[in-house]
């Protein structure tokens, strides 16, 4: 029962993060455009994200004439339960789920997203909502490539898959120091 409490409060905490990292990024966003940016809700805009969640869930729905409505409503789910799949094996300081093989459960969620969007394209039955999707398909792709060859090479490091093991080694170097031509192309 504690460990559905804490996964419940880590899914609320990560949705209202998310939130407020959009409002900065619009606040950001308007001041270099030399604007006020969103500042009509609540105080300062602060309740601007949840404006945007109430709009999104009682916007009209656009159906399409020939589209398969299950996958079309399952893909953006199913995305979404994979994103906060991998948030479960995060290591906080008591981790909920603690094995051996977190960096490769990373990799295999992460590339599993690749089917949501090739769902979302597929579903509609449009063949440019489809090439749009093979598109991204494409980029997630090819950006998986150089992740995982960046991710093994901190695995060489610490001898194992495992992320809380990683986090204990970077507890008195960290890994930045050590692969600076690594740590920069994660920046890019």
């Amino acid at each position: 029962m504690i460990f559905v409490l804490n996964y419940l409060f880590l899914i609320i905490m990560l949705l209202i993060s998310i939130a407020f990292l959009t409002l900065l990024e619009r606040k950001i966003l308007s001041y270099t455009q030399l604007r006020k940016g969103p500042n009509k809700v609540g105080f300062m805009g602060l309740l601007q994200p949840f404006s945007d969640g109430v709009k999104l869930f009682f916007k009209e729905q656009v159906n399409l004439i020939f589209f398969n409505y299950i996958i079309y409503l399952f893909s953006p789910i199913f995305m979404f339960m994979i994103s906060l799949f991998i948030w479960s094996i995060y290591p906080y300081m008591i981790s909920m789920i603690n094995f051996n093989y977190g960096i490769l459960f990373f990799l295999c969620c992460s590339g599993l997203n690749v089917y949501g969007l090739l769902l979302c394209g597929w579903s509609s039955n449009s063949n440019y909502s489809l090439l749009g999707s093979l598109r991204g398909i494409a980029q997630v792709i090819s950006y998986e490539v150089s992740l995982v060859m960046i991710v093994i090479c901190y695995m060489i490091f610490t001898y194992g898959f495992d992320l809380i093991k990683l986090m204990n080694y970077q507890y008195y170097v960290w890994f930045i120091f050590f692969s600076l031509p690594l740590f920069f192309c994660w920046l890019c």
